[in-house]
């Protein structure tokens, strides 16, 4: 069962959104945030809901809703257009775990 997840268009198999070839799903899942919009999650994964029942996502390279105004939630359907949503592809700061671990490696 095929289904738009996102307004977008969908990418050539085994493409990403930016023409740079998937990974083999073996590799685990790759999830990466777009600025001002979805969590797109490729590869190998699993989508369970907080009691642990699977959720087919119907495709091996899904967009995750990060705004909360989707109508098919967990999905993106492309309303953080509609809707404004702002937010970076990264962190605007690491987060206090990583630099722990930073410190760690520059004392090996």
């Amino acid at each position: 069962m095929s289904r738009s997840l996102s307004a977008e268009p969908d990418p050539p198999e085994g493409v990403d959104p930016e023409g740079v070839p998937a990974g083999d799903p073996a590799d685990g899942a790759t999830i990466t945030p777009y600025r001002d919009g979805p969590l797109i999650v490729r590869g190998n994964f699993r989508l369970v809901d907080q009691d642990g029942a699977e959720i087919d996502p119907g495709r091996e390279t899904i967009a995750l809703c990060r705004c909360g105004k989707s109508g098919i939630k967990p999905f993106c359907d492309g309303s953080h257009k509609r809707a404004g949503f702002s937010a970076p592809s990264a962190p605007s700061r690491p987060r206090p775990a990583a630099r722990l671990r930073r410190a760690g490696r520059r004392e090996d």
